[in-house]
């Protein structure tokens, strides 16, 4: 995981020595909004507007930030109206490729690009900051609307519906307050959580993620002892969110992250549930499993420097989850 500087490519892997240790993870800089008129959005500038195939979407099939977003675009059918490119799950010294594979990845459809950090620079020359997935790219204007995952499913929520006739809401109004709590919570000790337990360099800052991760397993696991999902009886953004981070839990952060006190499946609600929201139609088609072990274990060298990939424990995500 490089970065660009000013425009540069530089090989350089997150500094944790000026943090105690700790992992922090950058803000996504571009904030720009699709709306259904195109009029400006809560951050960013106007003249996105909502049209069938005008949007492309870069994505990794390992990341659960980019994840997100498929499972909005399948949700929200959205398939025929933005279009894709699988970056390689290997991210080496170069950033994520447009390098082709047998079990997912593309290229790039719109430019050839050989490198993800070539679509910034095709957006703003002189970028400076991390290069990451998803990219939401915009034909027209030839640059990036957003490379903000929390907002790219909140557009893909909504702003093309009058283009698919898809209505159906995972962030409706009267769940804004609630649905911002937990999802707060969520991605502080659990979606962010495994990343900073994997990517801590002292004992201090492990410890410091490592218990409030378990603490929020638990506490999740009490809501689905007695909810169906996070919310009560209605899908929302939350679960989806949830769900990128349970479904690559025992077969990456459990061991590689060293988020190893339990296992996903000695939680049963959080288990039946994980195996429920697979079982939606379509979502299965978005979980590589080839793409996610592979990334993990191949790219993280100062984790699993010899890049030995486990042979991971056997997971039936089609068993009857009775909920």
């Amino acid at each position: 995981m490089g970065l660009l500087v000013d425009g540069t490519w530089t090989n350089k892997w997150y500094d944790t020595s000026a943090n105690g240790g700790k992992f922090i993870r950058s803000e996504s800089q571009f904030r720009n909004w699709i709306t259904p008129d195109g009029t400006a959005g809560p951050s960013g500038t106007d003249g996105f507007a909502a049209e069938s195939g005008r949007y492309h979407l870069y994505v990794s099939l390992a990341c659960p930030w980019a994840h997100r977003t498929l499972i909005f675009r399948q949700l929200k059918g959205l398939a025929d109206h933005v279009t894709v490119s699988v970056v390689h799950p290997d991210m080496l010294q170069d950033g994520w490729t447009f390098e082709p594979d047998d079990h997912g990845a593309t290229g790039d459809h719109l430019f050839d690009s050989a490198f993800a950090h070539e679509i910034y620079t095709r957006a703003d020359a002189a970028y400076s900051g991390r290069v990451t997935v998803p990219i939401l790219w915009d034909k027209q204007k030839n640059t990036i609307v957003s490379n903000e995952s929390a907002e790219i499913i909140r557009m893909f929520n909504s702003a093309f519906n009058t283009i698919t006739g898809n209505t159906q809401d995972y962030w409706p109004e009267e769940l804004h307050d609630p649905i911002a709590r937990i999802n707060d919570r969520i991605y502080d000790t659990l979606n962010n959580g495994v990343y900073k337990c994997g990517f801590s360099t002292t004992q201090t800052a492990y410890d410091a993620a490592v218990y409030p991760l378990f603490d929020t397993l638990e506490w999740l696991e009490g809501i689905l002892s007695e909810n169906r999902y996070l919310l009560g009886d209605r899908l929302t953004e939350a679960d989806w969110r949830l769900f990128t981070t349970l479904i690559r839990f025992d077969p990456v952060y459990h061991l590689h992250f060293k988020c190893n006190r339990k296992r996903l499946i000695d939680y049963p609600n959080l288990w039946a549930y994980t195996r429920e929201l697979y079982q939606i139609p379509g979502i299965s088609d978005t979980v590589n499993m080839n793409h996610i072990v592979r990334h993990y274990h191949y790219s993280h060298d100062t984790i699993n420097p010899h890049r030995i990939t486990p042979i991971n424990p056997l997971l039936d995500y089609w068993e009857p989850h009775g909920r």
